[in-house]
């Protein structure tokens, strides 16, 4: 278990240096900005994915990202910039959450919370909120996470990076789908790829950046698998209530 956790911080640290390039598609370095409440997670498997702070000691990620039987860690950084495994103290997957699912790209309850052993310094708790309705065709999220660059190149993840993308199809409260408006899914753009599953998705409201979703799937363009085409999201919409719920339970142990 300790060589799958070096395997995956690893890949993590490797990525401290990537290119100009994006989460794929060119998006720039977001640490000084919503990269802030982004964090890394980690796996026994050797898996890595992301997710955000909500409480000092909370992480909201994807349901997938911690499936049954792995142990999760999370990574944070000193004031040298080395890292450190923090231990996860309790994991809750939404109980309506189906991994077929998501593997088919169908709607599910995407989403898990995270409890740290102890508050995680040098990071800021992002608003929690739901997407505001209906959701339009058009309408624009910001999408924030530390995956590739490259898709199959471990390397060239681990910076927060974020891009802005529009709804397109039928978005509403189980699932939207997001595209870079540039490309239209037509070619390759801008989007989510390895490793930023569990990201935050933001939309703007009343002049400030909230969290109204969680980073669940990608495509390639035209639907092709792969990266830049298509990011699926899961709003929080139907499953903010069991958040809060949970995170509030969480504090009364």
């Amino acid at each position: 278990m300790k060589q799958m956790f070096a395997f995956a911080l690893g890949a993590t640290l490797l990525g401290l240096s990537p290119p100009a390039h994006a989460m794929v598609g060119g998006a720039p370095s977001a640490e000084n900005g919503l990269g802030r409440f982004v964090v890394t997670v980690v796996g026994s498997r050797g898996n890595f994915c992301s997710g955000a702070l909500i409480a000092p000691d909370v992480i909201l990620t994807a349901a997938h990202c911690v499936p049954a039987g792995t142990t999760t860690k999370i990574v944070a950084y000193d004031a040298q910039r080395q890292p450190q495994l923090l231990d996860v103290l309790r994991v809750a997957t939404h109980p309506n959450y189906s991994s077929g699912g998501i593997a088919s790209h169908r709607a599910s309850a995407d989403v898990a919370l995270l409890q740290l052993a102890t508050p995680m310094a040098g990071k800021s708790p992002a608003p929690l909120g739901s997407p505001r309705a209906p959701i339009a065709a058009g309408a624009r999220f910001t999408v924030a996470g530390i995956g590739v660059t490259r898709r199959g190149d471990g390397k060239s993840g681990g910076t927060a990076r974020a891009a802005t993308l529009a709804a397109t199809g039928r978005p509403g409260s189980l699932q939207i789908r997001l595209v870079d408006p540039a490309t239209n899914n037509t070619r390759e753009g801008l989007g989510a790829c390895t490793g930023d599953s569990g990201g935050p998705v933001f939309e703007e409201q009343n002049g400030r950046d909230v969290i109204v979703g969680v980073i669940s799937w990608s495509t390639g363009a035209t639907n092709t698998a792969g990266c830049g085409g298509l990011t699926g999201v899961t709003p929080l919409t139907l499953y903010r209530d069991w958040i809060e719920r949970t995170a509030q339970g969480w504090r009364g142990r």
